[in-house]
């Protein structure tokens, strides 16, 4: 650390990067980065995933891309904001010599909403729209955009029986169950009910090892 503090600023950002740069000048005492600009809120919030397997059938695709709009919901919901539009992709693998096709549609909403249902419910909608039988799928995604604050509310007419308010709560219950019992416990019933591993599902071959956050990847030691 101390040899680290000696080198010059100028000559760490030639050789190596900006960001080691600012390290060095922050060790320092030296701002460079502000706090409030590590908290701006996200314009767009993607979650897309490259398949294990190459996947066909709609029901698969539909489970995919229910628990990509989930996720991706999860962190809007985290970030204050309502969702406008949710966009929705599925491509095959341009390295692989099949018959290529890729699509997307952006699905407005009639008003802004972080509720995962109506996040999902947009995104199979735009995925039953672009869905095409015959094609080896290898990506899809989600994203959400024209995102707002959620201290902006759009009025209407109240039409629907159940309030707002029973909404949120149900979400907030969701969030809380998935962040005790981890991701996944409470999910949307187009997710899948299957409890091993699904073709769509990454390999993750040469995932780094968990050894803080999964019991079965700590380092066990023998006296």
């Amino acid at each position: 650390m101390y040899d680290l503090l000696q080198l010059d600023p100028a000559t760490i950002k030639r050789g190596w990067s900006v960001m080691l740069e600012r390290t060095v000048r922050e060790l320092r005492g030296i701002t460079c980065i502000d706090l409030e600009d590590s908290h701006q809120p996200r314009q767009e919030i993607a979650c897309t995933r490259s398949f294990g397997h190459p996947v066909r059938a709609h029901q698969e695709l539909e489970e995919a891309v229910t628990t990509f709009a989930s996720r991706a919901a999860e962190k809007l919901r985290k970030q204050h904001s309502l969702c406008g539009q949710v966009l929705v992709f599925i491509r095959t693998s341009p390295f692989r010599k099949t018959p290529q096709y890729s699509r997307s549609l952006v699905v407005p909403l009639r008003r802004p909403t972080d509720d995962t249902a109506h996040l999902v419910h947009a995104a199979l909608l735009g995925l039953k729209a672009i869905y095409l039988e015959g094609f080896d799928y290898a990506k899809a995604g989600v994203m959400l955009m024209d995102l707002q604050s959620d201290q902006l509310h759009q009025l209407e007419l109240d039409l629907e029986d159940e309030p707002d308010r029973d909404r949120t709560r149900l979400m907030m219950a969701l969030d809380t169950v998935n962040s005790r019992y981890g991701k996944g416990t409470l999910k949307m019933g187009s997710a899948g009910t299957q409890t091993q591993k699904r073709n769509w599902t990454m390999k993750q071959m040469r995932r780094t090892p968990r050894y803080t956050t999964d019991v079965r990847d700590m380092v066990m030691v023998k006296a």
